[in-house]
């Protein structure tokens, strides 16, 4: 039953206005927020560049990025081949803030885990995966799309202030792209590459060094190639120098600047230097003034070689530029011209005349007995060196002159004293008579031999042997008895003690009974003189019976003393 009225009316109201629903604010704000991410991305979106490498190894699209120092700069969208399928072509889509850094100067090389200039790099991307990285130049260039991709890392990443210097060299040995240079034993600068001369006739060695070190590179500053490990064997024993574990590793050029004050100024860039092969050879290059030789020898220099030295009283004034063959005409003979130069200014206060007067002067030294021979500057590597002196007792020669060279009188033919010594070692062992002695020698082993297997000597080992067994069995009696007796021993010594004691009272007793003060002793001397008394008078009547045998019937018949 219902409450409502008979009577009450129900009526609708329809509104036909039309409104806008609140489910299309999400397709709206969608459309909106895709315009804005589109927006976004073609506005950051850079350039779209190519990079050729010689392998992709590492590299993923989609995946793999640009970086410069580490900050995001594009992403790798393509890897293919070059039409020759030769190298790889990588498409990169670069952000636009990298588009400044995008100049015919700029480098990009594929980071992975590497060995490189001495030190591991890379080990990051073992697990985030391999990327490029991307050096841009410091001064600017021109706009660029096309790149080719280093294959190891520049030496230098970073924009580090210093000057490079640009190293002269014949070859260039064990150096290595980072190969550390140094200034007083403190790493100042590194290796950045070389260029290869005409014909490859020589090297030019780019070298960097930082600053503040670069400032102490002036124009006579001397290069020299400081790889590996020198060994020296002089007055103080085996001496070892290295200038540093990585110049060994990888080589390393030191150099020094002499205190000349004609040179203060700093060089300037790319100015070029001698990069010499030693520091011996660089301190030989502050001497300008070098007088050639030549020495012919007879006998064999070997040991001698270009570089060694040429010495006099024991110092080095020179060194040897070349060692060859020679075929001599006069002698017929074939010869080893060796080539060698001084630089007298090594000698103080020497002042060597030049010109003529020069040839004067060498004439007059090799008429006083200037002479070079050859002698072991070391026992142990055989090496050889040339010795110049003056002998006064030399055989008289005259100077000669070969082209602009000073031809000197060689000294006993070449032969060195370890040479010589050695032949008369070997004179002296020829005289020793070796077989006389074998002789000998066999004789007394003969006899030895003999001597040994003799059955009598046989014999008497064997008695020896068993007379030693009996004296083992002897010795082990013996000891087996005294082992016995030692416990008896402390009361054996005790009734010792008290005999010895009984005997020392006895002859107290003795001594004071019968002593030289006894009342015994004095009638004891009493009656030896008596007995002496008794024994005279019998001696005299057996002298008168003797004489007058009748006197025991008659009687004394004198009255004298008979």
């Amino acid at each position: 039953m219902s409450d409502r009225p008979p009577d009450a009316v129900v009526r609708s109201h329809i509104d036909t206005k039309r409104r806008l629903s609140l489910i299309w604010a999400i397709p709206l704000v969608t459309v909106l927020i895709g315009a804005w991410l589109a927006w976004k991305t073609l506005s950051e979106r850079g350039p779209l560049i190519t990079i050729t490498f010689e392998t992709a190894e590492g590299l993923q699209p989609t995946q793999s990025h640009v970086r410069h120092k580490d900050v995001d700069m594009g992403v790798v969208r393509k890897v293919s081949l070059t039409p020759d399928m030769k190298r790889v072509r990588v498409t990169v889509r670069m952000n636009r803030e990298a588009e400044p850094l995008l100049t015919d100067k700029a480098q990009f090389w594929v980071v992975r885990p590497r060995f490189f200039a001495g030190s591991i790099s890379g080990l990051q991307t073992l697990f985030s995966g391999s990327y490029i990285d991307l050096l841009p130049s410091a001064s600017g260039g021109e706009e660029k799309r096309d790149f080719v991709g280093l294959e190891n890392p520049p030496v230098l990443q970073s924009d580090v202030p210093g000057r490079t210097f640009l190293l002269k060299a014949d070859r260039i040995g064990s150096l290595n792209l980072g190969s550390p240079i140094m200034f007083r034993d403190l790493e100042v600068g590194e290796v950045l590459g070389w260029d290869v001369g005409e014909m490859a006739r020589s090297i030019t060695i780019h070298a960097f060094v930082r600053e503040p070190f670069d400032k102490y590179v002036h124009d006579n500053s001397r290069f020299w190639n400081a790889s590996g490990v020198q060994l020296g064997i002089g007055a103080d024993g085996v001496q070892v120098h290295l200038e540093s574990l990585r110049a060994v590793v990888l080589g390393g050029i030191a150099f020094e600047t002499p205190d000349d004050p004609r040179f203060t100024a700093e060089t300037a860039q790319n100015h070029s230097f001698t990069l010499y092969h030693s520091r011996d050879a660089a301190d030989s290059s502050t001497y300008k003034r070098n007088v050639p030789f030549v020495a012919r020898f007879n006998v064999s220099v070997a040991g001698l070689a270009a570089g060694s030295p040429v010495t006099v009283r024991g110092l080095r004034i020179g060194q040897v530029t070349s060692v060859s063959l020679a075929y001599d005409r006069t002698l017929d003979n074939v010869v080893v011209p060796v080539r060698f130069t001084l630089e007298p200014e090594r000698i103080a206060l020497l002042n060597l005349p030049t010109g003529g007067d020069l040839d004067a002067s060498m004439a007059g030294l090799v008429r006083r007995g200037m002479r070079v021979k050859l002698e072991t500057a070391n026992i142990l590597t055989g090496q050889k060196q040339l010795s110049m002196d003056i002998y006064p007792d030399a055989p008289p020669a005259a100077l000669a002159k070969d082209g602009d060279s000073y031809v000197l009188p060689v000294l006993g033919g070449g032969a060195s004293d370890i040479a010589t010594a050695a032949a008369s070692l070997v004179n002296r062992l020829n005289d020793i008579p070796f077989e006389s002695i074998g002789k000998n020698l066999d004789q007394t082993l003969a006899g030895v031999s003999t001597l040994v297997n003799d059955k009598q000597l046989g014999q008497s080992v064997a008695d020896l042997r068993s007379t030693l067994t009996s004296t083992r069995a002897l010795v082990e009696g013996l000891r087996q008895g005294v082992s016995t007796l030692t416990p008896r021993l402390p009361a054996m010594a005790a009734n010792l003690e008290t005999s010895v004691r009984n005997t020392n009272k006895l002859i107290a007793s003795l001594d004071s009974t019968y002593g030289a003060d006894s009342r015994f002793s004095r009638d004891v001397g009493r009656l030896m003189s008596q007995l002496s008394d008794a024994a005279r008078s019998i001696r005299v009547l057996a002298d008168l019976l003797s004489r007058h045998p009748e006197a025991l019937i008659r009687g004394r018949t004198d009255q004298g003393v008979q």
